[in-house]
């Protein structure tokens, strides 16, 4: 029996599917209902849309203490009700405490930085070549804003694809993922209903598996909606990159990663295990920014790799409710069995099993480039070891994929780490840690088929506005008929 009931989002309250249907939310534990939420389709996208751009025009006009005071409020109750947080993403998504936590945490300061950016400056006074004329770059709200959250840190992306947009003046229309439609939807629109913001400003949209695509299709596609942003994978990223194009419409898209670690011949490599498997295996391998391939330099590779082995084994894995409990389950069977025939495939081709396997938390070693695993997001509880040459070989294999999102880099030589940092293309890199970590105030996106655009800090404002040249003119002009 399901411990919950959820219905839609829209214009300030909640309300049932047009045509009454609805969906299970599982828990990726048990395997059992969670809740129960309404499944939308797109004559609800509609409805979504019309309370938003219904919304805007007060909204877009409201002061900016207002707009910051709304932020603000919703960061503390955020923070006051973390405990339903933790028991919440456990439940829908097998989130242990700390990463439940740290949802909570960093999803308050995103909303802090969006409040901060309310009243930081939005033009400039441009140099102009007519007597007498004042020239300037204004920055104006879009309109309509369509955001689309990811189930595997759910309230941190959630949070993200819509404080800016909201801060920066926009209505917005949220759809998250079917995987947590309350932690990356409908808690959200809680949370800043709760802290005072006016009806339609944000309105969800939670739909059933298989409307996904005609949900989405509906929503980018409304001539009403002005911008995109987009959380998830590579594969869905395209479809809606290409959705938004068609449709003149600016996006905002972070992807996927194929995140590398790399392990220089000066590092610690006590402290570089360390790294390695919190980049690699916290939230059970399930982060964009998770640490797919570590490269290690030869001369201590097989130190590091028996070290790391080691270390993951102890792992203790289980009840993401069970406060011991470092590695929960993923979220559901489709990705434990992907990830399952990844190792297994590798291992079938000549890969050796260093640690785990048969669905616990797993080091590979022996990979080459040709398996499938050394290429593709693994996207759970798995990591392989390269040996490497030489800090060359290292920026060569770490580049060597089509996505471009984030890379770490484990050395004791900060001049060296940042020279081969300058080397690595990526959205983001890390010298002296991991590949995993996030400020709201830092731009955040990647390269290549990690998408693009940014998010966060003056950033995030910058993606959910437009530039408007505007001139005033203090004097008739003379002009040549």
């Amino acid at each position: 029996m399901a411990s919950e009931i959820r219905q839609l989002f829209i214009g300030g309250g909640s309300v049932p599917a047009l045509d009454g249907r609805t969906t299970v939310d599982l828990n990726p534990y048990t395997g059992e209902a969670y809740a129960v939420v309404a499944a939308g389709g797109a004559a609800d996208v509609t409805r979504a849309v019309d309370a938003a751009q219904d919304a805007f025009a007060e909204w877009s006009a409201s002061s900016p203490s207002a707009r910051r005071r709304v932020l603000l409020k919703a960061a503390d109750v955020l923070e006051a009700r973390a405990a339903e947080v933790v028991a919440l993403m456990a439940h829908e998504v097998g989130g242990v405490g700390g990463w439940a936590g740290f949802n909570v945490a960093l999803a308050a300061n995103v909303l802090r930085e969006a409040a901060a950016a309310v009243t930081q400056p939005v033009g400039e006074v441009l140099t102009t070549e007519t007597p007498g004329q004042l020239s300037l770059a204004v920055r104006e709200p879009l309109g309509v804003v369509a955001a689309f959250s990811p189930w595997n840190a759910p309230v941190i992306l959630g949070v993200r694809a819509v404080a800016a947009p909201i801060a920066a003046g926009n209505t917005v229309v949220l759809k998250p993922s079917e995987d947590a439609p309350i932690s990356a939807g409908l808690l959200i629109a809680d949370v800043l209903h709760e802290a005072g913001l006016p009806a339609g400003v944000l309105n969800v949209v939670t739909n059933a598996p298989e409307d996904a695509a005609g949900v989405a299709e509906a929503l980018v596609t409304d001539p009403r909606v002005r911008a995109v942003n987009f959380t998830g994978s590579t594969g869905v990223g395209r479809i809606i990159g290409t959705l938004a194009a068609r449709h003149l419409k600016p996006a905002v898209l972070e992807l996927g990663g194929k995140n590398s670690l790399l392990v220089l011949d000066d590092a610690d490599l006590d402290h570089a295990v360390d790294a390695a498997t919190f980049g690699a295996f916290h939230n059970a391998g399930q982060i964009c920014m998770s640490t797919d391939r570590v490269l290690v330099h030869r001369s201590v590779a097989e130190e590091f790799t028996a070290k790391l082995a080691a270390k993951v084994s102890s792992l203790p894995h289980g009840d993401p409710s069970d406060p011991g409990t470092v590695i929960g389950p993923v979220i559901n069977q489709r990705s434990a069995d992907r990830v399952r025939d990844l190792v297994t495939e590798a291992v079938g081709q000549g890969a050796t099993v260093r640690a785990g396997g048969a669905g616990s938390a797993t080091v590979l070693d022996g990979v080459t480039p040709r398996m499938r695993i050394f290429r593709e997001e693994i996207f759970g509880p798995a990591v392989i070891v390269v040996p490497v040459a030489d800090d060359d070989e290292a920026v060569a294999v770490a580049n060597d994929t089509e996505h471009g999102l984030t890379a770490g880099i484990m050395t004791e030589d900060s001049r060296r780490g940042l020279a081969l940092a300058q080397r690595i293309r990526t959205g983001i890199v890390h010298v002296g840690n991991q590949t995993v970590d996030d400020e709201p105030q830092a731009p955040f996106g990647g390269v290549k088929a990690s998408g693009y655009g940014r998010f966060g800090g003056r950033w995030g404002i910058e993606a959910f506005s437009a530039t408007r040249w505007v001139t005033v003119a203090s004097r008739p002009g003379h002009f040549p008929f």
